[in-house]
């Protein structure tokens, strides 16, 4: 994916995971205590690149990236299934992950 230079993009990370988000973008999360419709900011930035590039080390200082939380949902349901062939071993679970969706609004 190209970005242009004039466009402001930000890495940040949460959940365990790193995530390239420009503002205005929606994007889904692990699960973050917030309540729909709160502003929620992330301190955790990796990477700035704007007409300069900011790489931290291992964060950039005095960086944030806020975010307003749409909505707060569960994934689909993903079935996990163990088996062992000749010994009649077999186990069947279901696992739905929650999530955050948020929407990019700045990043500073």
């Amino acid at each position: 994916m190209l970005y242009s230079v004039t466009m402001k993009i930000a890495i940040i990370k949460t959940g365990g995971k790193q995530y390239l988000v420009k503002e205005g973008d929606k994007l889904r999360v692990e699960k973050i205590s917030a309540q729909e419709g709160d502003n929620f900011e992330f301190n955790d930035v990796l990477l700035i690149a704007d007409k300069e590039t900011k790489i931290g080390a291992p964060l950039v200082d005095s960086a944030k990236v806020t975010a307003k939380v749409l909505k707060q949902g569960r994934n689909k349901k993903v079935i996990v299934f163990h088996y062992h062939s000749k010994t009649r071993y077999k186990k069947k679970a279901g696992h739905r992950q929650h999530f955050t969706e948020l929407k990019i609004l700045e990043i500073k």
